[in-house]
């Protein structure tokens, strides 16, 4: 395989598992996928997120980073090739969101002290999609703290990725979300594994739609 680590990207709502799960599936891969659903201020937070903000943070990026630092390190012996349906500098990212400034500068230290420690993936595809649509997968998956998600929350979010994106020498293949449906349309999912096995050079890559 071209590249060996792999990671699926994109907002909350954007199909990100979905996608991982069927390449991982496709090509035998080892999956990583994150384990948001034991996070226990997640809820809390949506609830009153200037209270939570600062412990689900943390808690996130403790367990990304745990969980990658061990899957990783297993790769080389027990598979070539690994995919991950999240980025660990969506810590990062999500934290600039949610935290007020002190408490993001406190964040960033402790996020620029542990992430030299691990392996970046050799290529992100990132999911693009448009808040509306975002919206309309999160009330279709139906978790409870998640249906009053704002969407200026969204927007913000996206905005992040994008400047990340943007600013960073980042191999990534784009998605528009929009004009693909790699769950239904098994053409549209072949046409993301064909993208997949050519070469890119670092920057940003729109994935070709007929």
């Amino acid at each position: 395989m071209r590249y060996p680590f792999i990671t699926i990207e994109g907002n909350i709502g954007a199909g990100k598992t979905t996608l991982a799960t069927k390449l991982a599936d496709h090509f035998k891969a080892k999956l990583i996928l994150e384990e948001f659903a034991d996070n226990p201020f997640l809820p809390k937070f949506y609830a009153s997120p200037d209270q939570y903000a600062f412990p689900l943070e943390l808690f996130f990026m403790a367990e990304r980073y745990k969980q990658l630092k061990e899957m990783l390190s297993m790769q080389e012996l027990f598979s070539p090739m690994v995919i991950s349906d999240y980025l660990f500098i969506k810590s990062l990212l999500f934290a600039k969101v949610t935290l007020a400034e002190d408490e993001y500068n406190l964040y960033q230290k402790l996020f620029e002290i542990i992430n030299p420690q691990l392996k970046q993936p050799d290529l992100l595809v990132f999911l693009n999609a448009p808040v509306d649509l975002l919206q309309a997968n999160i009330k279709k998956r139906n978790r409870s703290y998640e249906q009053n998600i704002a969407d200026e929350y969204l927007q913000n979010v996206h905005d992040m990725y994008m400047q990340y994106i943007k600013q960073h020498p980042v191999r990534t293949l784009m998605i528009d979300s929009t004009k693909i449906d790699f769950v239904k349309n098994e053409a549209d999912f072949q046409l993301i594994v064909a993208a997949l096995e050519k070469e890119y050079e670092p920057g940003i890559h729109y994935l070709q739609i007929p």
